[in-house]
């Protein structure tokens, strides 16, 4: 597996892989998307708005079948090799994905989670 940019013929596979997620990311053709690929086979994405050096995670998925064998993580493992700080607002049912990455997370409201990771 690899993790890489999406080239731009792959938009429409990685906006289907956040529809069955149920993940709605109108703004998606603006996004830095990164990809886990096997072969020629999108596994999953993230959708990262960037500001300068940050990278803000809009939206990460991975294929149902595939989760559960690392493939979220090897994404934001990519993200944080790429930006710094790398930030992330998520359901709480997800804390347990970002704490096992070392993000420093805090209650935002509503059930929300916000995650930061950064090496400085």
């Amino acid at each position: 597996m690899k993790i890489r940019g999406a080239a731009s013929d792959e938009l429409q596979t990685v906006r289907s892989i956040f529809d069955v997620a149920m993940l709605r990311v109108p703004d998606l053709p603006t996004m830095q998307l990164l990809v886990a690929a096997e072969s020629d086979r999108i596994l999953g994405g993230a959708a990262v708005d960037l500001d300068g050096d940050r990278g803000r995670i809009r939206a990460i998925a991975v294929r149902p079948r595939r989760r559960g064998q690392g493939i979220g993580t090897a994404i934001v493992e990519e993200a944080i090799e790429r930006w710094d700080p790398v930030v992330a607002t998520f359901d709480e049912r997800v804390t347990p994905f970002y704490e096992t990455l070392d993000f420093e997370i805090e209650p935002v409201g509503d059930g929300r989670r916000r995650g930061v990771y950064s090496d400085g």
